[in-house]
């Protein structure tokens, strides 16, 4: 069986800490958006692509793609490092008009020992631009992203 990860390296910044020298909760959310924006927005030009950016997020699309739901676990403090951490992204669930993202962020790929610093996951929703109105996932965007539907996470809160 192949891995369905989809791996993201994201940069931490210097504004993501807190007062107590980790990263702060509220940047880790920002953390994880950039790694979705990273694997699934087509590219512009000159950018890398990868096989899951198949959402058009250009100014006038016809279609939006909007969070509907967001938890995270945070298991370990995230300390300031200037190697990328590694988000591990897979889908969960691909359902008609949404998709389940799941998140495990990680010390930057390499480094020993391995920690996880947080689970997550996300509902994100396709959506009409123009009425707010879902609409179901393309066929394009299901052969793009069903390669990487793996095992959901557990209950986040329940180890």
């Amino acid at each position: 069986m192949t891995d369905p990860r989809i791996r993201v390296p994201i940069h931490l910044r210097w504004g993501d800490l807190d007062a107590y020298n980790h990263v702060n909760n509220a940047a880790m959310l920002k953390l994880l958006e950039e790694a979705r924006v990273r694997a699934f927005w087509v590219p512009g030009a000159g950018e890398r692509v990868v096989p899951t950016a198949v959402i058009d997020a250009s100014h006038g699309a016809a279609q939006l793609t909007l969070i509907a739901r967001q938890e995270i676990e945070y298991l370990a403090p995230v300390p300031y490092q200037r190697d990328p951490i590694d988000v591990q992204m897979w889908f969960g669930k691909i359902g008609g008009s949404s998709a389940e993202v799941h998140y495990e962020v990680f010390t930057p790929a390499g480094q020993e020992p391995q920690t996880l610093y947080a689970r997550a996951s996300t509902v994100i929703v396709q959506v009409d631009a123009g009425t707010g109105r879902p609409v179901r996932l393309s066929p394009e965007t299901r052969k793009a992203w069903e390669p990487f539907l793996g095992e959901p996470l557990p209950p986040l809160g329940r180890r």
